[in-house]
């Protein structure tokens, strides 16, 4: 099992000097990833609320840039991966992304993990001059241009939303064939995307049967397309609501004290790949108390871990 943390960029953390401290903090700790999220307005009067049926929170208004938060996160560090939980790449051409991406994995010298999806704002969309409908197919595109991008010396693209002479396009990524591409969402049409496209799947905790079910998924369609299942990638994002007692054991994907969460975390991950990303962004609005918190899910996570990673995450954090 590897564990990330969120970059801090919502709410009180939405301030670029904290927010590199934090990342230098985090690593310190001995997690092995960080990951960034994608904002870009909180509607006053939203159509729809926020998924789960909650609505949404009131920091998400007040946000960094995810790409330019992972540039801060990639120069306040040395070590982790650093990944984007989710990027919504759809706002933007993707020949623009490709770039952004490219100077991101450079930057970091090779540590970027590409994590993409479709977003659930409308409002964000009619913000961006995107159209809602056809995301799928606007995705699947995108990743075309991408591909073209970071694959070929010539890159050349004819699709029916953009088109690119044949071109030169460099610098290339550090990473090849490509940055890892990890797809987020959770109906049948995006896990079957996840195998047949990916490197792995943005997920979240859940109930395991509800994992079971979407991930066969995504394993059949690897499968039909004749890629290696078992390379594929899982990540885990947690929004801990964090209790003092012990919540009901329906609930602990998502609510209960710090061990019953990071049980449930534990089942979830049957393979060696397979990762968690604890958001603590909506537990506390002091940087002190998010790297206590923090320290607080490695060492229960570490439980996991052989005693190598243990000794490893012990001295760093020292």
């Amino acid at each position: 099992m590897r564990i990330g943390f969120s970059v801090p960029q919502f709410g009180p953390f939405a301030d670029p000097d904290r927010t590199a401290a934090l990342c230098t903090a985090l690593e310190a700790l001995g997690c092995h990833s960080l990951w960034v999220a994608d904002r870009l307005l909180a509607p006053l009067t939203p159509a729809e609320g926020y998924p789960g049926g909650k609505e949404m929170p009131v920091r998400y208004a007040t946000h960094l840039d995810p790409l330019l938060a992972l540039g801060l996160a990639a120069t306040a560090t040395e070590r982790v991966r650093l990944g984007s939980s989710t990027l919504n790449a759809l706002w933007q051409p993707p020949l623009v992304l490709a770039r952004a991406l490219t100077t991101l994995d450079l930057i970091s010298h090779g540590r970027l993990d590409v994590g993409i999806g479709l977003g659930w704002m409308r409002e964000e969309y009619t913000a961006a001059g995107v159209p809602w409908q056809g995301r799928g197919a606007r995705l699947e595109e995108t990743l075309d241009v991408l591909d073209a991008v970071w694959r070929s010396e010539r890159v050349v693209h004819t699709g029916p939303l953009w088109t690119i002479p044949e071109s030169t396009v460099l610098p290339k990524p550090v990473q090849t064939p490509r940055p890892p591409v990890l797809l987020g969402g959770f109906t049948p049409y995006a896990l079957e995307r996840v195998g047949r496209r990916a490197e792995g799947w943005l997920a979240a905790s859940m109930p395991l049967p509800y994992l079971q079910g979407l991930w066969a998924v995504a394993v059949e369609a690897a499968e039909r397309a004749g890629r290696d299942a078992a390379a594929l990638r899982r990540v885990f994002r947690v929004n801990p609501e964090i209790t003092a007692a012990p919540a009901d054991p329906a609930e602990t994907h998502h609510r209960g004290t710090v061990r019953q969460l990071c049980d449930h975390l534990r089942l979830m991950c049957s393979a060696e790949t397979d990762e968690v990303l604890v958001d603590l962004q909506l537990t506390t609005d002091s940087p002190q108390e998010y790297l206590d918190r923090a320290a607080e899910f490695m060492a229960e996570l570490a439980e996991s871990w052989d005693e190598r990673d243990r000794l490893v995450c012990t001295e760093r954090a020292v």
